[in-house]
């Protein structure tokens, strides 16, 4: 089961937003609208729904020790910091890895991961990646190209619903992965398998690297496609987290569940929406740009003067 936690889900998410806004005011750059359209599906997810068990991985981040192999027993996954992968815990797959600011943020809101783990980010020797590996914290496979997490929870699925395990795959993703083929030839071979054990949440924030998602490559009618592959899927509104609780528990028989969570990238930070859509990674320009919009997120986020001069 899942630590003990005194925060509501609700203040989780607020935490995610804050941490990650502390973190982009002070390294003048940061994935901010991956915290503002992830922050209540991770909250709800990590507080609520995943079953995981007590981590296994010490609260400061280890520095990397190498690549899993035979020949290197000091190597580790992040995926300690889910606990361990026994038969009755779920598995909990990262699949964009860019998110990986975020989901540091979300395991160091519910205490499995310690306060100061973000002082190791995106240092040389770190395991706090910038990128997420599967070293870092929270990951347990490397995603590479984006889409390739949700093959291999499928495989893993597959394994736990073949030797009879009650756990759970859960799989996180970003809506830009369902551009790649790989991603629907997933969902055709759950759908053939009957494999009903995955449930995957989709942030569709409808934005990428390349701008708004509509201008590059656009879904059209994502939800009536992923039926069409043999998938349940629920599309929702990504911040209400009643509804999110509602779709988790609406998974049926013999298919693999999909929830689209719509979600804005400047949900809680509505000050972004002056980059839109250029807002996959927020850089600064100049000292005045960076202060104009940390003034104008702390007062979003209920930031006081005095928090700021501290972080």
């Amino acid at each position: 089961m899942n630590l003990t936690n005194h925060k509501t889900t609700e203040e989780i998410a607020l935490g995610i937003r804050r941490r990650v806004f502390f973190h982009t005011m002070k390294n003048n750059g940061g994935y901010l609208s991956q915290a503002c359209s992830a922050a209540e599906s991770l909250a709800l997810l990590y507080n609520e729904i995943l079953k995981l068990g007590e981590p296994t991985l010490p609260k400061v981040p280890l520095p990397f020790r190498g690549v899993p192999s035979a020949d290197n027993p000091d190597a580790f996954t992040g995926a300690g910091y889910h606990g361990p992968a026994a038969p009755e815990y779920d598995r909990f797959f990262i699949s964009p890895a860019h998110y990986a600011l975020v989901i540091y943020c979300a395991l160091i809101e519910v205490d499995r991961m310690d306060d100061g783990a973000l002082d190791h980010f995106n240092k040389d020797g770190s395991s706090v990646e910038m990128i997420g590996a599967e070293h870092s914290p929270g990951m347990e496979v490397t995603t590479g190209s984006l889409a390739q997490g949700l093959s291999m929870a499928s495989g893993v699925a597959f394994a736990r619903q073949k030797q009879n395990e009650p756990g759970k795959v859960w799989v996180y993703m970003s809506d830009g992965e369902f551009q790649e083929g790989q991603t629907w030839e997933c969902l055709a071979a759950m759908a053939h398998h009957r494999i009903d054990n995955i449930r995957v949440v989709v942030d569709v924030n409808r934005q990428q690297c390349d701008g708004a998602m509509s201008s590059v490559l656009d879904l059209g009618d994502l939800a009536g496609r992923v039926e069409a592959f043999g998938a349940t899927c629920r599309s929702i509104d990504g911040h209400d987290l009643q509804a999110l609780r509602n779709a988790a528990n609406s998974a049926e028989p013999g298919k693999p569940l999909i929830i689209l969570a719509n979600t804005s990238p400047f949900q809680g930070m509505n000050f972004l929406q002056k980059r839109f859509p250029r807002l996959h990674y927020v850089r600064f320009k100049s000292a005045e740009e960076r202060l104009e919009m940390q003034a104008a997120l702390a007062v979003e986020l209920g930031v006081s003067p005095n928090e700021m001069e501290g972080a």
